[in-house]
């Protein structure tokens, strides 16, 4: 059996490159959000409705973004698309780091989510490239394991 004939495994580039990124990333957002309630209302000054609005409107964002997202991933190349969602979401949580306001906050947690909704269908493309389709849950769940 030459090169050429054997099997190709599940574990490719793309796929440990992303789990290992979703990991870092979900590892931030972890640490973050739990406490960004407290820091709007104790720190900010912010009114408890305020945290309430905060949410809905980053989550509206995501969920209007991954609408458009699959279409933007079959027009432009998924590697940008994802670099680009990741990128956002880190100028995000950026945003949240040096808040004085909660406009600021809810500034950073619109990009943060926007980067969300803008990455996932293009990494749910990358993570399949080159995988036998035989692996594909596999390598979906090994990336989701990552990003959880």
């Amino acid at each position: 059996m030459d090169a050429s004939e054997q099997p190709k495994s599940w574990i490719t580039r793309n796929l440990v490159v992303l789990s290992v990124v979703s990991f870092l990333q979900d590892s931030a957002s972890e640490l973050l959000y739990p406490v960004l309630p407290i820091f709007l209302t104790v720190t900010l000054g912010a009114p408890i409705a305020v945290v309430g609005a905060v949410e809905a409107v980053a989550e509206g964002i995501a969920a209007a973004t991954k609408y458009a997202a699959g279409r933007m991933s079959d027009r432009f190349p998924p590697k940008r698309l994802v670099a680009l969602g990741y990128g956002l979401a880190a100028l995000g949580k950026a945003f949240i780091a040096i808040a004085g306001a909660w406009p600021v906050v809810l500034l950073g947690r619109g990009v943060d989510r926007l980067g969300k909704g803008i990455r996932g269908t293009p990494r749910d493309v990358l993570l399949v490239d080159d995988i036998p389709d035989h692996a594909r849950g596999r390598a979906f769940g090994f990336h989701r394991a990552a990003d959880t």
